[in-house]
């Protein structure tokens, strides 16, 4: 037991496996406060700036550079670092996943052959496994055998309510308050089917919030049941409910399409776009004005014309979503989680202005103070409480899901909702062209070089390079020969109109900063000197000198001159520096002298 806690303890000092799902450790990285502003700000060595309160006012930063760390090709579970206690084979196997608990230590997920297992901490008996034993390793959680999730929420005790495809609610783990809603207040180590009242409905979405829950049908009914000190349950009282009631007053008579819960209050979207909230005001969360509690379900009045189509609930603060792609937010706003550039809790609906995309995506959970939305272009923002940050006006990421978000910046980072892990068999444009590159099944051209083909397409040529654009216009042939420059030389040149880098050691890159210099292709130039830079030694600093000097590499020259200097003892030594060309060695040591190269 020593050495599980002391396991247990590692994973939660270090964040074990890093965000990357790369068996790498955060320290591997940097610092928690280092973390973050690299992937706020991307590697543009600009600080960020603060107001005069010493929040991050992200609106006076430069634009985050987009190569951060959303290009190292990130697993979709292994940015939560309890994946990292899975192994590779393991992972791969994941289809559905949720990380709970209040330190992000409690994990189930389904696999491919629709079996559930659980890990971590175990807290309450939140794992269903019939004790309250921690695991580093996944157990299979065999009472739901067969059975497949539909959707799943959990509390902060923590407690779980599950349902599945067939519309069966399944619930387990803490229940001082009858959160579970099996009548009891004794914690649930195996998963127990909830019928009573719902025995006839089928469920399609659950929610819970600190210690209540809800669950809505397939007709349109919302249940709920649980600690109800502030009218969560919307029973009307503040008593405790320990079995599923039906929701009414309000609601009696209306369809309701979505529910939501924040730590300790309740939200509904009916069919018309109508919202309906009821519990804990105390934040002015339940956005009516005031700061009264509600025991039963109240018409958000302030939305009045404007259809809702999503709610979403943080700790103690609501985002809808309207069918205009546009978001509104009120209640708690201590870490600008409302969006507004300030701090001030709002009781009204406030807009959230995300530049000028179409929102279609909110994200929030009752256990952080976190807010995320994705637009229809595909853009991810977050603002909130951001890794201990307070960032008050939503921040474009490098996020592609705001699922990231959560993994990411939440505290704690868990899953706002059922994580769905799609095995991904599509191929973007980039790497679709990045496979075509020498396959002479798709090919309508081949250039021979030094005896070898090099198999090509036409058009991708003309639209990537200007040379290729004019050369091959009216050529029918299907076959080019070029002694100009060496097989490798030109197959990574070739090699970069598809992908956009080169592979070549950095003394046959000199030859493709020649051809990058004939053909014009400045960025190609680039990355060659950046290769060339990779490969400098004493032995060969004058001969990449020459090189950088002859195809007018400015800033490959400068570095092979300050190399040379800083060598200069082992460079004169060099066969290179014996056989330099007479005007450049007479350059050379005019510049070494102005730096005082030769005082000593």
């Amino acid at each position: 037991m020593v050495s599980l806690a002391l396991s247990v303890l590692k994973y939660c000092r270090l964040n074990l496996k890093c965000l990357l799902g790369l068996h790498r450790t955060m320290e591997d990285y940097v610092e928690d406060e280092l973390f973050l502003l690299y992937a706020l700000y991307g590697k543009s060595g600009k600080m960020p700036v603060k107001d005069e309160r010493g929040d991050l006012d992200v609106s006076k930063v430069v634009k985050p550079v987009q190569a951060t760390l959303s290009s190292l090709k990130m697993l979709d579970v292994g940015k939560w670092p309890i994946f990292s206690l899975c192994s590779e084979a393991e992972l791969q196997l994941v289809r559905q996943a949720c990380v709970f608990g209040s330190a992000s230590n409690e994990l189930l997920y389904t696999t491919v052959n629709d079996e559930i297992f659980v890990l971590g901490t175990n807290c309450c008996g939140c794992l269903g496994l019939g004790d309250v034993q921690s695991t580093i390793e996944p157990r299979r959680l065999d009472s739901l055998s067969g059975k497949k999730i539909a959707c799943l929420s959990y509390g902060s005790g923590p407690h779980i309510v599950l349902a599945t495809t067939e519309g069966e609610v399944f619930t387990w783990g803490h229940n001082a308050y009858s959160q579970l809603g099996n009548g009891t207040t004794n914690a649930g180590l195996v998963p127990y089917h909830i019928s009573t009242n719902l025995s006839n409905k089928q469920v399609i979405e659950v929610a819970c919030g600190s210690y209540h829950s809800l669950v809505l049908t397939s007709d349109g009914e919302v249940f709920a049941w649980g600690y109800n000190n502030s009218g969560q349950v919307g029973s009307g009282s503040t008593a405790n409910q320990p079995i599923p009631r039906r929701v009414t007053g309000c609601l009696q008579s209306k369809v309701v399409v979505n529910i939501a819960c924040g730590q300790m209050c309740s939200m509904a979207v009916v069919n018309t776009g109508e919202v309906f909230v009821w519990g804990y005001n105390g934040n002015g969360q339940l956005g009516l004005g005031s700061s009264g509690n509600q025991p039963t379900p109240c018409r958000v009045a302030a939305l009045q014309g404007i259809r809702v189509q999503r709610v979403a609930c943080g700790y103690a603060h609501t985002l809808v979503l309207t069918d205009e792609g546009q978001v509104y937010a009120w209640g708690a706003n201590s870490y600008g989680q409302l969006g507004t550039g300030n701090k001030s809790n709002q009781s009204y609906p406030t807009p959230v202005v995300v530049e000028k995309d179409r929102i279609i995506e909110i994200a929030a959970c009752h256990s952080a103070h976190t807010s995320a939305a994705k637009t229809q272009g595909g853009h991810v923002y977050m603002w909130g409480q951001c890794r201990g940050q307070s960032v008050t006006l939503p921040h474009l990421t490098h996020f592609s899901s705001t699922d990231d978000v959560f993994a990411c910046f939440a505290t704690p980072a868990v899953t706002w909702r059922l994580l769905s892990v799609e095995p991904d068999d599509h191929l973007t444009v980039a790497e679709s062209l990045k496979r075509e590159f020498d396959n002479p099944n798709t090919a309508d051209l081949k250039f021979l070089v030094d005896g070898k083909y090099i198999y090509v397409h036409k058009v991708l040529l003309k639209i990537r390079c200007e040379h290729f654009r004019s050369s091959l216009e009216d050529n029918e042939d299907d076959i080019v020969e070029m002694s100009e420059f060496s097989y490798p030389v030109y197959r990574a040149f070739l090699e970069y109109l598809y992908t956009d880098s080169i592979s070549l050691s950095p003394e046959e890159a000199v030859g493709l900063l020649d051809l990058a210099t004939f053909y014009r292709e400045n960025r190609l130039k680039k990355l060659c000197q950046q290769t060339i830079k990779q490969g400098i030694c004493e032995e060969n600093a004058i001969a990449l000198l020459s090189a950088a000097v002859k195809y007018e590499a400015q800033d490959l020259e400068e570095f092979c001159f300050r190399f040379c200097i800083n060598h200069l003892t082992v460079v004169t030594q060099t066969s290179g520096f014996a056989e330099m060309d007479h005007d450049l060695l007479k350059n050379f040591i005019s510049k070494a002298s102005r730096v005082g190269a030769f005082k000593n």
